[in-house]
């Protein structure tokens, strides 16, 4: 059968009902989660029920968009049968029904990829919190995951019914669930497909319940973790590194390198316990991961030693180009330490 339409829904206006009855005609089942949305918008999920036939599951309090998409999905898996998968839309008339259509397709097309719809946001009708939110997820999904994502905040999604419990495993229960369910398809390298979609903003977006500060937090998290982790950890490696440079060792070559090598040892120790325990929070067997963490350690405790000493010969301080090269470092290690020291991946059979 065709994708069910998951469409999570908090205080909706007639929009969702147009929307649900133009896909009604196009033959979807379609899965309606209210959110805990205000009593005076029942009628209009009473309407989605008795008029429109879609299956309406409530949350009496607001849960969150993702814990909305995973009550969706469950209710799916769990009263439809030969299911093919999932298309998630937004309820605030984002999204064109040719575009849902679109996405579906492709979807029974490649049952086993993972479909996104893609805004194209050089368009000069997009508004610039929405072009400058993207951008900066996209960079962060950059910086996660080795790889690029147009557009990372679409919430127009085909999900294979194969990798069902992989979307209900994923945690995250506000808008920070989208990305981390992304990140997530990536890591397992399943195949994303990008489609072309139109960009649909009413009224500057002012319908979108995305909290600026506090959803962008939660998306942000992990890599906010890690930032701090390595601050903590660059501030210890940096002022041992200056003190031994300047006080003991001095800044030739030889000097350089066991500057490095001390200031190295003891802010790698402090960088791996954190980044284990509270960035990651691996439970992986500490064994293996430290091995392959000082494998990294030390082929980057080297590059920084060899950049820092081949960049020395430029008139610029020397602390200044220790820096420089370790944050150019910094942003390889993070996406390394997450896909193969700590990932703690789970690879998922097709059912």
């Amino acid at each position: 059968m065709k994708p069910i339409i998951i469409i999570p829904a908090l205080n909706p206006d007639k929009r969702l009902v147009y929307l649900a009855e133009n896909l009604k005609k196009e033959g979807f089942e379609i899965v309606v989660v209210n959110d805990g949305s205000a009593d005076e918008y029942k009628y209009i999920f009473k309407k989605l029920e008795t008029d429109l036939s879609c299956a309406v599951c409530t949350h009496e309090h607001n849960e969150g968009k993702g814990t909305a998409i995973k009550t969706g999905i469950q209710y799916a898996y769990d009263n439809y049968s030969d299911i093919s998968g999932y298309v998630t839309a937004d309820a605030d008339g984002q999204h064109d029904v040719s575009d849902i259509i679109k996405v579906s397709n492709s979807l029974i097309n490649h049952p086993e990829s993972f479909i996104l719809g893609t805004r194209d946001f050089s368009e000069k009708n997009i508004p610039v919190r929405s072009r400058f939110g993207n951008r900066l997820t996209s960079l962060v999904f950059l910086l996660s995951t080795g790889k690029q994502c147009k557009d990372t905040q679409t919430g127009l999604r085909g999900i294979p019914a194969v990798y069902t419990d992989l979307c209900l495993s994923i945690p995250g229960k506000r808008y920070e669930y989208e990305m981390n369910l992304l990140m997530e398809i990536t890591n397992n390298k399943i195949d994303i497909k990008n489609i072309p979609i139109s960009v649909i903003y009413t009224d500057n977006n002012s319908s979108s319940h995305f909290n600026a500060v506090r959803d962008s937090l939660l998306i942000y998290l992990n890599i906010i973790k890690y930032s701090i982790s390595s601050v903590l950890s660059a501030v210890t490696d940096l002022s041992m590194f200056v003190f031994l440079a300047h006080l003991a060792f001095g800044t030739t070559t030889s000097g350089i390198f066991f500057s490095t090598v001390i200031a190295r040892v003891t802010s790698g120790n402090i960088n791996f316990m954190l980044n284990k325990y509270w960035v990651f929070k691996s439970k992986n067997y500490i064994g293996k991961e430290f091995a392959k963490y000082i494998t990294l350690f030390l082929i980057q405790m080297l590059s920084s030693w060899a950049l820092v000493s081949l960049l020395s010969i430029i008139s610029m301080p020397i602390l200044l180009i220790k820096i420089f090269v370790d944050t150019m470092l910094f942003f390889i290690s993070y996406v390394i330490q997450k896909k193969y020291i700590f990932s703690g991946i789970k690879k998922y059979a097709k059912n």
